[in-house]
């Protein structure tokens, strides 16, 4: 087990690796020049030259890589082309808004999805478990954006009792104005994600009640309700962490939506401002965070299911040992 343990954290270094190195030369390739797009119309080519050379745009690609990875290997995530500031103090000024509100409505989409999606299978046959299932496959089907829009109409410009957009400039030093700034966005998000979870609580639910140890345990008098709770929720859960695993890494790829169209100063923001003006180190870092939250989140599921289910510890156990 300690050795496929090891085996998989190297594989998750190693992916890293390779996505970054990925995400550097892709960078390198669109179209597009940071130099250019700082001076705008007008400039003449030697001041490119010497704005090219003062960013290091000017080096060989495999240079600047060197520079990059060095530079990683330090724990430097390098400087803004535009601002010219680290961009890691860029990426933390931006995390007070963008982590509470993916972790947020991550939390408020596992207790919507949970338990409606086992009541959508348990009641799969009623006017309630028909109903469920149709929200969320309209949920499914609604782009996210359009439901912050119709959020916004509803709540703040009909009903007055919430902010439109924006986040207060004394950030989390009053409390109050921050939650209320960030519960559409968190609401329009988790709505998203619990209507993907949903579908899939449900259909890891109908396969646990058509397994034959419930059964036998409703044969011995269990009700349906606690052989459910005692018997089937632990083997329905294996599949369901996979999923809850991968929604709460894309959370942070739903914030860059949200945020837009709520004006909040968070990563997404950053990031497309970033995209814009062709700020190449605050992008090829921002995206090599998200790759690394996704394949760390994908190390945990693996973790977390061997230890829900005895059979896959014990599968990882064999193939360490065959090998």
């Amino acid at each position: 087990m300690a050795r496929h343990l090891l085996q998989r954290a190297l594989a998750l270094l190693v992916s890293l690796a390779i996505a970054g190195v990925v995400v550097f030369a892709v960078l390198r390739l669109l179209p597009g020049d940071a130099a250019g797009t700082s001076l705008g119309v007008g400039t003449t080519s030697d001041q490119l030259a010497q704005l090219r050379s003062e960013l290091g745009t000017d080096q060989p690609v495999g240079a600047q890589l060197w520079q990059w990875v060095t530079g990683l290997a330090s724990g430097d995530l390098g400087t803004s082309f535009v601002s010219r500031m680290p961009v890691a103090d860029l990426i933390a000024a931006r995390l007070p808004v963008t982590l509470p509100l993916s972790l947020a409505a991550f939390v408020l989409s596992v207790l919507i999805s949970v338990p409606l999606g086992i009541i959508a299978a348990v009641r799969r046959r009623g006017v309630v478990g028909v109903a469920v299932s149709a929200m969320a496959q309209l949920g499914v089907a609604v782009p996210v954006f359009w439901v912050g829009v119709m959020l916004v109409w509803v709540f703040a410009l009909k009903a007055g009792v919430l902010p439109p957009g924006g986040f207060p400039r004394q950030g989390w030093s009053d409390p109050a104005a921050a939650i209320r700034s960030l519960t559409l966005p968190v609401v329009t998000v988790a709505i998203a994600m619990s209507s993907v979870m949903v579908r899939y609580v449900r259909s890891a639910t109908l396969d646990v009640l058509d397994q034959d140890y419930l059964r036998t345990a409703r044969s011995l008098g269990y009700s349906r309700t606690r052989a459910l709770a005692r018997h089937g929720l632990r083997n329905g859960a294996v599949p369901v962490v996979a999923i809850l695993g991968i929604e709460l890494a894309t959370s942070l790829l739903g914030a860059v939506v949200v945020e837009n169209v709520f004006a909040l100063p968070g990563l997404g923001a950053l990031l497309l401002d970033s995209v814009q003006a062709r700020d190449l180190p605050v992008v090829q870092a921002l995206v090599l965070i998200i790759t690394a939250v996704v394949l760390l989140v994908n190390f945990l599921i693996d973790l977390t299911q061997q230890a829900i289910d005895p059979r896959l510890r014990g599968a990882a156990a064999t193939r360490g040992a065959a090998r």
